[in-house]
């Protein structure tokens, strides 16, 4: 029985409406263990989170570097991002706070660390699950999916990613259809960002999710992609 093939290079595509307004960050993968957690990345988070709860704890969000940015994407969407939170923002309120990063397996967390720091909202999904092209868009009436809690997630007015199937991403929260699990090998993050923090800020997120994916999950980085 032979290996199973490796699938194309994904093929994305950007909303006429969303140019000039957003960039995405693609990154695939393959060969991703997602156990044991290594002690290093353990000691990675922790030192993490305690920088930035010494630097943030007690500024308002819209003080922090990467926040009023990805607001003011989602305000031009039409969408109120204190609602409906960024993910990125999610995570930094919560390790603000002093609850840390939550855990859910080790490619989500390495993930999560990446968003947290560069305070750009990513969405991850096991490559197997995609099909065909992948297009950011905004949501149609009454477009919606099950979420990765079982809720269901409206998408009506809101940035998503839609494959050959329809919607499976979003930057607030993603499907259960391409949700990572614990026999997913190969990974697909695509990145949000807001156009004007795509100079420094995106190039570097995606090196720094790169090189959390080789080191603490083993991840041969199969193709690095910005689209603007």
């Amino acid at each position: 029985m032979g290996l199973p093939a490796r699938p194309a290079q994904l093929s994305l595509a950007v909303e006429e409406g969303l140019r000039g307004r957003l960039a995405l960050g693609l990154l695939e993968a393959e060969d991703v263990h997602l156990e044991p957690v290594p002690a290093a990345f353990e000691e990675e988070c922790t030192r993490v989170c305690g920088h930035l709860v010494t630097q943030f704890a007690g500024r308002p969000p819209s003080d922090i570097p990467g926040v009023a940015e990805v607001r003011a994407l989602f305000h031009q969407l039409g969408v109120d991002p204190t609602k409906t939170r960024p993910s990125s923002e999610a995570l930094l309120r919560r390790v603000v706070q002093g609850k840390g990063l939550p855990r859910v397996n080790l490619a989500v967390d390495v993930c999560n660390l990446a968003s947290l720091e560069h305070q750009v909202p990513l969405g991850l999904y096991d490559r197997d699950q995609v099909r065909g092209t992948v297009r950011a868009r905004v949501g149609r009436e009454g477009e919606g999916y099950p979420g990765i809690r079982k809720q269901r997630v409206n998408l009506e007015g809101r940035l998503l990613l839609a494959d050959d199937e329809g919607p499976f991403g979003a930057p607030t929260s993603d499907s259960a259809r391409t949700a990572v699990h614990p026999g997913t090998t190969r990974l697909l993050v695509v990145l949000f960002c807001p156009i004007e923090r795509t100079e420094r800020h995106l190039s570097a997120a995606l090196e720094r999710l790169a090189a959390l994916l080789g080191r603490h999950c083993g991840a041969d980085i199969l193709a690095v992609r910005v689209l603007q």
